[in-house]
Parts: structure tokens; C-alpha cells; sequence
């Protein structure tokens, strides 16, 4: 195993930067093969500061470099491949002024400038804009931009920050625009986009009465795919204005799709560049999950304009401050668009897929860090999702209308500042006069919480006395911790289903719980209730309980929290899963399929109420995981409740067949995803008859969403009606690249002997590659993710078919190479078999030549813990 050469980097050991950058004037020449870019900086340095002046910057071909207009010699300067430093500058105000050559045509790393589909644009977060041009690349430095794009007019669009000032002609058939961007940024939001694009034009009118251009500039032909993006763009303006008071601040807002993109998307200053899976949605290329995830990404970084832009972070250790934030408002978003119970149940199982996993293994830390070796590897579900569970868990203990008063007050005092979470909490604590020195430890503490509950009826005093304890497992690097301060939002269910009254006509009551172990008392309780605790999931926590399965199949139907309510069946499945009794819980099943015949019913809810735990999450309370075993026995129960309702399976799916008329309302929507979780259920079987079932599913469908629901039945078959549909399906939508890459991606989550043989041929197939995150990410992640029984197969063969792509992209794109990696992490929480594999795995990868920090941080931390 190679030595650790890679620099850690601490949050202890952060510095302001010496100097004041108080405006960058940027020129961008772009031409075929190379481009120009010159800047100008305008600094002002104190009598004090004596250090020199240091400009990150990586792969650059340096021209010149001046100050005050002298050109600097050699002996001014020093420069090696991290960057650049001016040994000597004067007080007072000065300016540096460089000269460099770029090549974007060749940079797969897609950081900075780079070429994509044929037109330009910039990804900088983290640190990109270092491949751009020398500059002090740190989120804690500001300036107010001003950029000039010159380029061939063969690319008519040229794009920049801020608002558009000058554009005209220039020399040989070329044309210039020129962008000014009043609102000081760091370099990370600056963004530039030069291409042949389509436009989509829409206006916006804000609350104060400003007109607002609004553009989404995408490849030709994708024009009648923006419908749905453009609507989110502006429910997103309304929603920030009317929930946060949060108005837009510049006269255009412009949004640009590109193929080629590591991240979902970027919010730089009104110039957001989206991946085009999170942009292109109609009714027959995108499915519902793909609108919603649209519409929720068009509103993340919207929201980002004040919750990451006008306010930003003060160094990357904070990245939560805005990333957590800004998914708690896009989370909140789509709950009071949609069905608040679904938005909340699907957030919780996307955390509890991916994050507590993260927070159980080697990798484990803070919503927080206090170290890291590369920022991207920070970009975590910890920083995010934990860290969007930290915000709601504020507004919990705040309540309403102390968190918008708190809200209010951050935004105020830190426009135009690069803050700290810190900064933040105070805000939460001046508003509302509370002592939120304890909540901090959220901040500081990595790991999942486990709470147990009990709970006691008195019938003499006709009290309910509910013990909670708390315990937060040892992580890396910190083997005891403090118990946290966590809001449980607890109910009570009278025994005829309706919500017992806790005081003031209250039916949900939040408990602090800050101690190892604490005792509450409920008064005047007329009889024994069922306790529904942690209403909500109030916290990021795991939750044992004594509750009996007789009282989770009652609150399976009479719980009046939603989320609670979908819960208790889930801890139902789990205990039967993990031993329990299949015919308690089949028959409860068959109470909540039975509302499937009704017209009434939420069907949104009912569906996710009707799946079960999938194998990760049930592997989440293992000791030693065995994926395999674990699908057989989830296999077996849904054969068991197939076996016993067939006819009422039938008669409810039936009953819910998508209308001819397409609609993208909440419940059509709802009906969709109904009617495809039953047919998983009449499938259950893989036999000629689930084949020939989803294949007239397949052949009727009007819609992606039902397309892709059967051709994902078939794929777990062996019938020749899976070959049929599969080639069907590819030469019906192969000039839809998004559509392909939902191709690859369902052969490589399908549960089949061969799916290894399968995944070797399409790595050969002449429309994959890696160069393109979304093509890499359809077959190698949801393999390596979405497949865990043939990526566990005990043969190795699922590890070493990752392990090959993640060594051959190391080179190409080091960023997706150490995301493909995250599902190695977890490694010795397998069986001993597998974990000798996993473990010589990544060993083999640590051994490559040239390894990035990228994946040399992840394979390392991995194999260190």
C-alpha cells in the first residue's frame, strides 16, 4: 500500500486571506484548440501584510503577469503546479494583471472551462476556477465581476454572470458580449457558457413589481422538452418570495443544460448550468420521479441565490451552512406542492439509504468536517441531507414563526458576507432567545443517534410516562461522544384511532431529550394508548421501540401522522423480514391493499405503504450483511402475499391503469405509481406470466413512467419477451441520450445470472463511454448501488468489474471515479468472503500509478477504519 503524500487539510488551521480583491475584470478569446484568458485584479493590500501574494492555479500556460502595469521578471515571482506568489507588493491599492492559455477541449476532469457537446461552459465549485486563471480560489473571498466572452459567431450564445452590458461585433466573423455582476461573489459562482443553443424565453414579475427575464438555453431540438422547468423556475420565484420573503435580484435569470456535467447542477450567479437530466422532461421521455427531481433540483438552486450566493461560506468546512439550508427549503418546496406525508417519507428513505450508511462507516464525519485531503469528496448525503435534518430540526424547536424571524435576521445581517454555521445558529438564537449551546454538537459530532423508547401506562393516576435513552456510536476519530439535544415529536392513539389530547386541544407534543437517559409524564390520559413516537421522524435518529406488532398494524391504519403511519408498516416488514411472523403481517399487508379498491384513497401514500424495505436498508441492521440472503427472504415474502391476493392484486390494478390522458397532476401522478407498485407485486413471480403481464404494460403505455415500471418487471425475468422489449425500447428512443442511459441502467439493476456477462457487453456497446458522467453513472452506480445482491455476489466478480472502471477513470474524471466508490466504503460490514475481496480491491486501486487525491482519500479512509 502507497504512503499517504496527499496533504490534509484542517478547519483548525483556516486563515483569512491577507489581502482585499475588490474586482476581477476577465477576458475570454476563445478559440478552436486554445483559449486566451486575461485578467485584471484590483487589490488593496494594509501596511501590515508582509506575506506574498498567492494565486491558486492548476494547469495553466502562463504569458504574462504585471503589477501596476510593470511586467514582473522571474525573479518576482514563484510558481509550481499549485499556483503562483508575487513576492513583493505595495500598500494601499494595486493591480495584477496575467495572461494564460487554457485548453478545454481537453479537460475530462469537466473542471473550469471545458468543451461539451460542442460548446463551452465552467464548473468551479469547489475549486475549478483555478484551471481558469491564477486568482485566490477560496469561497471567503469576494469581488464584483466583469467578464468578456469573444468567440466565433458560429457560437451566437455568449454567457456570463450578473446582467448583460455591451454586445457587438469583432474582428474576422467573431462577436463579443460583455457581462457585469454588481453583487460581489467568490470565484466558485462564476460561470461562463459559449455555444449553438436553442433559447426558451419566459418573463417573471416579482413581488416588488420588477420584470424578470427568464432563459433556458439547450441543445436545438430540445426546445419542447423545457415546459416543465420554465413553471418550476417560477413557482420556485413565488414560493421563495411567499415562504422566505426572499426576492430575485437581477433583471435576467438564465439556466443552461449540458450533457457533460459531474454534479446535478450549479448555482453560479443567475447563470445556473444544469446537468440535462435535471432540465429536458415531457411525457414521453421522463418519468414522474424524473418531473418531481426536476422540479425540485429548478428550485434547489434557485433557492441557493440567497441560501449559498448572497450569503455564502466562509471556507469549505462550512459547505453545510448552504447546502443543508438550501435542501431543507427545496425539501419544504415540494411538500406544500405535493403530498406533505409522501415528500417527507421519500426524503427519510433517500437518507436512510444513503446517509446512515455514510454515518456508520469509515468515512463517517459532521455535517461539519474538520478535515479533508479533496473538497469533492464533501460533497456528501451528510453535508446535505444530515445537514438539511439539522435545519428542520431548528424550525422544530424554534417553531414557525421564530425560524422565519431567525431566518430574517441571517439573511440580513450576512448579505454579501462569507459566514460560518456559527453565524447561523446565533442568528436561531437571538431570534428566539434560546440556548442552542448544546444543539451545536450536531454541528461536531458525526454518527446516527440510536434512541430507545419505552413506554408506561398508569391507569390508577391515568398517567403515560415514556422513557427515552440516547446513545451516539463511536465514529472514527471520535470514539465517545456527548448525547445531543433532539426534539422526539411524540402522539398518543386512543383505542377507538382518534388522537388522544395532550393539553390545549395539542394531539403531537415535542420532547427535548439532551440526556442519556430522561423521563416524560403525559397527564390525564383516560385510557392506554399506542404511542406514536418520533411523529415526522422529528430527528436523524434510529428508533428502537417495545411497541408490539398488534400496535404497529393498528397505527398502520389509524396513526394520524402520515409519515408514522407508512413507518409502522416498514418496522413491521423489517421485523418479519429479520424472522418474524409472515402470516401477522401478511394479513395486515392485505388491510392496506384492500384500500387500493377504494377511489378515494391517497394512492401516492398507498404505494409506498405497499413496498417494502429494500435490501440495503434491511442490511442496515445486520451485523454481518450477506445481500443474496437478504433478497431471498424479501423474494419469498412478496411470493407469499402474491400467492395469497392475487385476485385482489389483479382487481387493484385494474382499478388503477393510468388515464388515457396524460396528466401531471398529484393524483395522476399518484395513480402511476400505484398502478406500478402492484404490478411489481403481480410479477412477483419471474414467470412466463409476470412476462407476458408487464409486457402488455409495456405495449400499452402512453408514458415513460409506465414504460419504464414494466421493462424494469421484465428485466428480472428470463423470458424472451425481456429480449424483445429491451431492443424495442433502445431503437424507439436512441436519439434521446437520457433515455438510453435509463436503458443501461435497468440491465444493470436487473437480478439475473448473467447480469455480470450482460454489463461486459454493454461496456463494449458503441453508445456507452466514460467520458460522460450520466453514461458512466447508468451502468457502473446503479450496478454498484442499485444492484447490491449480483454486486455482492461472493465470486468477486461485481468487485472487480467496478474496481477496472474506477482505475481507468481516475484519469479521465477523478471526481466520478471516487463516487463510484462509496458502495466499497461499507466493507467490513460484509461477510468475511466478501470483505477479503472488497479489501483487495481497494488495495489494487491504492497501488495505481498517478492516483488522484480524489480516490486516494476514499480507498485510503476506507481501508484505515
Amino acid at each position: 500500500m502507497k504512503t499517504d503524500t496527499h496533504k490534509t487539510i484542517y478547519l483548525k488551521d483556516y486563515k483569512p486571506y491577507p489581502y482585499s480583491l475588490k474586482h476581477i475584470d476577465l477576458n475570454f478569446d476563445i478559440q478552436d484548440g486554445f483559449t486566451t484568458v486575461k485578467s485584471k485584479l484590483s487589490f488593496h493590500s494594509g501596511p501590515k501584510v508582509k506575506e506574498p501574494l498567492f494565486l491558486n492555479g492548476e494547469d495553466l500556460e502562463l504569458k504574462s503577469i504585471s503589477l501596476n502595469g510593470k511586467a514582473l521578471s522571474e525573479a518576482e515571482y514563484t510558481r509550481d503546479e499549485k499556483g503562483l506568489s508575487i513576492l513583493k507588493t505595495p500598500d494601499g491599492e494595486f493591480i495584477v494583471e496575467i495572461e494564460v492559455i487554457i485548453h478545454p477541449e481537453k479537460n475530462t476532469r469537466l473542471e473550469g472551462l471545458y468543451q461539451s457537446g460542442g460548446n463551452y461552459c465552467t464548473q468551479c465549485e469547489a475549486e475549478g476556477f483555478r484551471r481558469i486563471t491564477y486568482y485566490p480560489d477560496r469561497p471567503d473571498v469576494l469581488a464584483t465581476f466583469t467578464v468578456r466572452v469573444e468567440a466565433d459567431k458560429k457560437y451566437p450564445v455568449l454567457l456570463s454572470n450578473g446582467n448583460l452590458t455591451e454586445k457587438g461585433e469583432a474582428k474576422d466573423g467573431r462577436h463579443f458580449a460583455i457581462w457585469s455582476d454588481p453583487f460581489p461573489k467568490p470565484c466558485y459562482l462564476f460561470a461562463v457558457v459559449v455555444g449553438s443553443l436553442a433559447e426558451v424565453h419566459d418573463t417573471y414579475i416579482t413581488k416588488s413589481g420588477r420584470k424578470v427575464d427568464l432563459y433556458i438555453y439547450v441543445r436545438h431540438g430540445d426546445e419542447g422538452q423545457c415546459e416543465w422547468a420554465m413553471e418550476s423556475l417560477k413557482r420556485s420565484m413565488k414560493w421563495d418570495e411567499d415562504v422566505y420573503g426572499l426576492e430575485y435580484d437581477l433583471n435576467i435569470f438564465n439556466i443552461v443544460a449540458v450533457s457533460d456535467f459531474n454534479m446535478g447542477a450549479m448555482e453560479n450567479k443567475s447563470l445556473n448550468i444544469f446537468n440535462t437530466a435535471l432540465v429536458l422532461a415531457q411525457q414521453e421521455t421522463a418519468t414522474d420521479d424524473d418531473f418531481i427531481r426536476v422540479e425540485g433540483v429548478i428550485a434547489h438552486e434557485y433557492f441557493h441565490n440567497w441560501s449559498g450566493n448572497r450569503v455564502t461560506c466562509r471556507d469549505w468546512f462550512q459547505l453545510s451552512l448552504k447546502e443543508g439550508l438550501t435542501v431543507f427549503r427545496d425539501q419544504e418546496f415540494t411538500a406544500d406542492l405535493h403530498s406533505r406525508a409522501v415528500a417527507r417519507i421519500d426524503d427519510v428513505t433517500h437518507l436512510r439509504r444513503g446517509q446512515f450508511p455514510e454515518d456508520a462507516g469509515p468515512l463517517a464525519h459532521p455535517i461539519r468536517p474538520d478535515n479533508y485531503i479533496e473538497i469533492n469528496n464533501f460533497y456528501t448525503m451528510t453535508v446535505y441531507e444530515k445537514g438539511a435534518e439539522v435545519i428542520r430540526m431548528l424550525r422544530t424547536l424554534l417553531g414557525p414563526k421564530l425560524y422565519r424571524k431567525a431566518t430574517d435576521l441571517y439573511f440580513s445581517r450576512y448579505d454579501g458576507q462569507a459566514v460560518t454555521c456559527e453565524d447561523f445558529v446565533k442568528c436561531m438564537e437571538e431570534a428566539s432567545g434560546q440556548d442552542l449551546s448544546h444543539f451545536r454538537l450536531w454541528y461536531e459530532q458525526a454518527g446516527t443517534p440510536e434512541i430507545t423508547f419505552e413506554g408506561k401506562y398508569d391507569e390508577k393516576k391515568r398517567n403515560y410516562t415514556i422513557s427515552l435513552s440516547q446513545i451516539v456510536p463511536s465514529t472514527p476519530g471520535q470514539a465517545s461522544k456527548k448525547p445531543m439535544l433532539i426534539p422526539v415529536s411524540v402522539g398518543l392513539v386512543g383505542d377507538n384511532g382518534d388522537d388522544v389530547d395532550l393539553g390545549n386541544g395539542e394531539t403531537t407534543k415535542i420532547f427535548h431529550l439532551d440526556q442519556a437517559k430522561q423521563e416524560f409524564t403525559i397527564e390525564n390520559v383516560a385510557s392506554k394508548p399506542v404511542p406514536s413516537i418520533l411523529r415526522n421522524f422529528s430527528a436523524p435518529v434510529k428508533l428502537k421501540t417495545a411497541v408490539s406488532n398488534d400496535e404497529l398494524a393498528f397505527l398502520m391504519v389509524h396513526d394520524s401522522d402520515g409519515f408514522n403511519r407508512w413507518e409502522s408498516g416498514q418496522e413491521f416488514a423489517l421485523r418479519t423480514l429479520n424472522g418474524g411472523d409472515d402470516a401477522a403481517f401478511i394479513s395486515s399487508y392485505g388491510e392496506i391493499l384492500n384500500q387500493a379498491l377504494l377511489p378515494s384513497t391517497d394512492k401516492a401514500f398507498l404505494a409506498r405503504a405497499l413496498s417494502l424495505p429494500d435490501v440495503s436498508y434491511i442490511g442496515q441492521g445486520h451485523t454481518e450483511v450477506d445481500p443474496p440472503a437478504i433478497y431471498n427472504v424479501r423474494e419469498n415474502l412478496l411470493k407469499k402475499i402474491h400467492t395469497k391476493y392475487a385476485g385482489v392484486l389483479q382487481d387493484a390494478y385494474n382499478k388503477n391503469r393510468t388515464a388515457r390522458d396524460f396528466s401531471l397532476t398529484a393524483q395522476a401522478m399518484g395513480q402511476r405509481v400505484l398502478q406500478n407498485v402492484l404490478l411489481r407485486l403481480l410479477t412477483a413471480q419471474k414467470d412466463e406470466t409476470a412476462a407476458k403481464i408487464a409486457k402488455a404494460q409495456y405495449d400499452a403505455a402512453n408514458n415513460m413512467t409506465d414504460r419504464v415500471a414494466a421493462l424494469g418487471a421484465l428485466a428480472q425475468t428470463d423470458s424472451e419477451l425481456r429480449d424483445q422489449a429491451f431492443v424495442e425500447f433502445y431503437h424507439r428512443f436512441k436519439n434521446y441520450q437520457l433515455v438510453v442511459d435509463k436503458w443501461f441502467a435497468l440491465q444493470a439493476s436487473a437480478v439475473r445470472h448473467d447480469t455480470i456477462e450482460s454489463l461486459r457487453a454493454l461496456r463494449t456497446h458503441p453508445e456507452f463511454t466514460l467520458k460522460n458522467p450520466n453514461r458512466a453513472r447508468s451502468l457502473y452506480a446503479s450496478f454498484a448501488i442499485n444492484n447490491p445482491v449480483i454486486f455482492h455476489a461472493v465470486d468477486g466478480s461485481g468487485y472487480n468489474f467496478l474496481t477496472d472502471a474506477v482505475i481507468e477513470l481516475n484519469t479521465i474524471n477523478p471526481q466520478i471515479a471516487s463516487r463510484l466508490l462509496t458502495p466499497m466504503r461499507e466493507w467490513k460490514r460484509y461477510t468475511q468472503d466478501r470483505q477479503k475481496k472488497m479489501k483487495e480491491s481497494l488495495q489494487k486501486i491504492l497501488e495505481t500509478p498517478k492516483l488522484s487525491p480524489d480516490v486516494f482519500e476514499i480507498a485510503s479512509k476506507s481501508l484505515k477504519h
